[in-house]
């Protein structure tokens, strides 16, 4: 109960983000080269399958009672990683990859070590899901194909930079991490 509670939350807060935060008008650009419908196509096929999997297949990661918990704890964690990305971002953040008119690259907060903190937080989120359920197929399932769909996000989302900002932005990158802080 508790799992599918959170789950549900989880996809809500993110298909609010979806209606809420789109690019207006004058700030649309071809530059998403469809990095958005790619990642929703991607989470509707997966989370379903990966669900199916952990309930019909005994692959179980650990045999360890509370595992899942430490799964849907993850998944609020991510939640609030990429809440707190967004609200750092401010007006800037659009569900779309586009630039507004003022736009300017955020360097504070967790972005003064990050260049994509709220696909962390998303990411995060991901692999807790695929904990919670406890089943190393349905884990694989779930966080492997997302991954590879916020990766391709990732470098769409700084080819516009790099072609908006130039060498600001290259700068930048020279300075913080992609995505996980001493790794990538």
């Amino acid at each position: 109960m508790l799992y599918t509670t959170i789950v549900a939350i989880w996809l809500a807060s993110e298909i609010f983000l979806n209606r809420i935060f789109r690019s207006g008008p004058q700030e649309r650009q071809k530059a998403d080269r469809k990095s958005l419908l790619w990642i929703w196509v991607t989470i509707m096929a997966t989370l379903p399958l990966g669900s199916y999997v952990a309930e019909h297949t005994a692959a179980p990661i650990v045999n360890y009672a509370y595992f899942s918990k430490f799964g849907i704890a993850l998944i609020v964690i991510g939640m609030m990683f990429r809440f707190y990305s967004i609200y750092t971002l401010g007006h800037y953040f659009t569900v779309d990859v586009s630039i507004r008119e003022d736009h300017q690259i955020i360097q504070h907060g967790v972005y003064k070590y990050l260049r994509h903190p709220s696909y962390l937080g998303s990411l995060i989120s991901f692999v807790g899901n695929g904990i919670a359920m406890n089943n190393h197929i349905a884990f694989l399932i779930t966080v492997l194909p997302v991954t590879g769909a916020f990766l391709y996000r990732m470098y769409v989302e700084e080819r516009v930079l790099i072609n908006n900002f130039g060498e600001e932005y290259l700068q930048y990158k020279k300075r913080t991490w992609r995505l996980i802080p001493f790794v990538f």
